[in-house]
């Protein structure tokens, strides 16, 4: 099974859409692995965001990004990390489709809810960035309930 990394942004906390956003992943069958709520820093947000961080638009983001505390969660399953990238929608919440999180609950580009590790790759990293080994659990559950006997 695969793990990645969500972040629930500032304008979702603000909105009070965390629960929402929470039962989706749970409705779909994904296991949380870690949550927490923290106020990003500067350095994180630098490290995060590399590789738009000399961009003159980076300013707008990290000051989008501090503007309240987000919700760092982990989520478990297979193939998790497409699945959780197709029930946030794309980038732009203005061509996401309706149905997934961007698609009926945002109308942005930067401001869009919802951050989710683009690969494994990232995942891995992102998770180590902000959830330690402590915060990460591995709850025990019939997978027989969610998937096939040939997916587990």
């Amino acid at each position: 099974m695969e793990t990645t990394l969500v972040l629930i942004k500032p304008d979702a906390v603000q909105r009070g859409l965390i629960g929402e956003i929470t039962t989706r992943f749970e409705k779909k069958g994904l296991r949380l692995a870690g949550m927490k709520m923290m106020q990003l820093s500067s350095d994180i947000l630098r490290e995060h965001y590399a590789h738009i961080a000399d961009k003159p638009f980076f300013p707008g983001v990290e000051s989008f990004m501090k503007s309240s505390p987000v919700i760092v969660q982990a989520w478990s399953g297979k193939d998790v990390v497409s699945t959780v990238r197709q029930l946030i929608g794309v980038t732009n919440s203005r061509e996401a489709l309706p149905g997934t999180i961007r698609g009926d609950f945002s109308m942005s580009m930067a401001c869009n809810i919802i951050h989710a590790s683009e690969d494994i790759s990232a995942a891995d990293d992102e998770l180590k960035r902000f959830l330690s080994d402590a915060e990460l659990f591995e709850i025990p559950r019939n997978e027989d309930i969610f998937y096939a006997p040939d997916e587990r």
